[in-house]
């Protein structure tokens, strides 16, 4: 349940960058950038903020 919720926000968290960048400042795709980087980063690591954020904040489990 968890990696679904961690998808679904980055998901989300990308596509509204994008339609910021197209409407507002082409600067927002910095933010697009910044999930990619962590969607990376948590690829190697096995380590994501927003896995911790649901677990100890939120309370969901695996």
């Amino acid at each position: 349940m968890k990696n679904r919720i961690v998808r679904g926000v980055a998901g989300t968290f990308i596509l509204i960058s994008i339609i910021l960048a197209i409407s507002v400042n082409i600067n927002w795709l910095w933010f697009t950038a910044f999930v990619g980087a962590n969607l990376l980063q948590s690829s190697l690591t096995k380590w994501c903020l927003m896995d911790t954020i649901l677990e100890k904040v939120f309370g969901v489990k695996d």
